[in-house]
């Protein structure tokens, strides 16, 4: 069967109505080496058993680290076991906040409840029912700034996470907007000075990541009135979601647009996603968030209820003038979110202290071998970057010992060649990380 229901009939007339004269000018965009010439080279097709089996085969190889140092905006915690078996319910098991909302009042109630506490984490008033990932969800709040204020540029910190970066520049581009980026310090957070100076009248967003892609934790509050003086409005990013639970939220320091990554609340790591996008910002913004709200009503007989609301804003609407294109908003990841909050309650507080002890242990131990040291100096949370004499050989050590290592600075930050980012979570025992030390002395 061919799954390309277009005719060729139908293709010419669709890109005459679009201006293009070929579908290789519609995607002209694409680099050549990505493009897939002659057809994929795949095997031949297999019967189910035949399948399974060979999956099975594939399973066996898998090897689970025990230990596992990386964190760079992916971070392995605990999970109850109630988050995977509320979320495994039928009742819940989708990934889309259902079609006929208001039959569904129970996974409505959830999503009202993300939301609510999500809120009281951030300091924001106005919170959707979530978003792709933390990427996509700090690039809207950017191009949301950029639209409302009328003006094309976008600020963002070198610290941001460089594949955040990467996804703001991508959105911008399809908005018309400009992305400049601004240094950090020599002590890992943000150069009020050079923020100061990047600052014109162009700019709509200023993008700050707090704790920052080296762990480093930012001051919003003295970040706030710098950009809001230039008459810029403030998206104060994440990617460490349990941070949340220690560090004054970013909407009482002044941050307009709270956005970032909520895989740590209950999702476990899946080679990336789905993920947990949360989307906050003052009421003031309200009407103009993307993806969907959840609000309480009460009905005709006076009991309470929920609806969605606001559903203006979105595209089966309004069409082409929608705030909104979440066609997919990953319900069930908000869900288990959701749950995984309600089951720590107040410990979300404790957990968070416990990932600064076992961070700052980890880096005593390993700043005290020849030729390791920090590379930064300022407040970090469970993250931290050190100089170390070869990233790649440590790296290449632990895997040897069945240890997941640190990120290779390198990469992105050419100029942090010698940087390993290291991460420590409450899942590493005292012992893990002496075995860390000792395979490294």
């Amino acid at each position: 069967m061919d799954f390309v229901p277009h005719t060729p009939e139908d293709e010419r007339y669709l890109l005459e109505a679009i201006g293009y004269g070929s579908i290789e000018a519609l995607f002209a965009d694409i680099p050549v080496h990505l493009m897939v010439r002659d057809g994929l080279d795949l095997p031949a097709p297999l019967s189910e058993q035949d399948l399974w089996r060979n999956l099975r085969a594939v399973s066996r190889t898998n090897a689970a680290s025990p230990v596992i140092l990386m964190g760079a905006g992916a971070y392995r915690h605990y999970i109850p076991a109630v988050v995977q078996h509320v979320i495994s319910r039928s009742e819940f098991y989708t990934a889309y906040t259902p079609y006929q909302a208001e039959i569904s009042q129970g996974i409505l109630q959830a999503i009202y409840e993300y939301q609510t506490m999500i809120a009281r984490l951030t300091g924001m008033q106005a919170v959707n029912a979530s978003m792709y990932d933390g990427a996509t969800a700090v690039a809207e709040a950017a191009v949301l700034a950029a639209k409302t204020l009328q003006r094309s540029g976008i600020l963002v910190l070198r610290s941001v996470h460089p594949e955040y970066r990467q996804v703001l520049r991508t959105y911008a581009w399809a908005s018309g907007c400009e992305v400049r980026e601004a240094p950090y310090g020599p002590s890992g957070q943000l150069d009020p000075e050079a923020l100061g100076s990047a600052l014109d009248e162009e700019i709509a967003a200023v993008v700050v990541q707090s704790p920052n892609f080296f762990g480093v934790i930012e001051d919003i509050a003295a970040v706030a009135p710098i950009v809001h003086d230039s008459g810029a409005l403030l998206v104060a990013g994440f990617t460490e979601a349990t941070s949340l639970g220690i560090l004054k939220p970013a909407g009482q320091a002044g941050a307009d647009f709270v956005a970032g990554e909520g895989q740590a609340f209950g999702n476990p790591l899946n080679y990336g996603g789905p993920y947990l996008g949360i989307f906050a910002s003052t009421d003031k913004f309200l009407r103009k968030i993307p993806g969907r709200i959840v609000g309480a009503t009460v009905d005709r007989e006076g009991r309470r209820g929920f609806v969605l609301t606001l559903q203006a804003r979105e595209q089966h609407i309004r069409r082409e003038k929608a705030t909104s294109n979440i066609c997919s908003n990953e319900a069930l990841c908000a869900l288990a979110g959701a749950v995984y909050l309600v089951s720590l309650g107040k410990n979300l507080r404790r957990l968070a202290q416990l990932n600064v002890r076992k961070a700052r242990y980890l880096k005593e131990r390993l700043t005290a071998l020849k030729g390791w040291e920090p590379l930064f100096t300022a407040p970090f949370y469970n993250e931290f970057a050190l100089r170390c004499p070869d990233p790649r050989e440590v790296n290449e050590k632990l895997y040897h010992l069945g240890i997941v290592g640190g990120y290779e600075l390198g990469r992105e930050y050419p100029d942090l060649e010698k940087g390993l980012l290291l991460c420590a979570t409450e899942m590493l025992s005292r012992e893990d990380m002496d075995a860390v030390v000792s395979a490294l002395e």
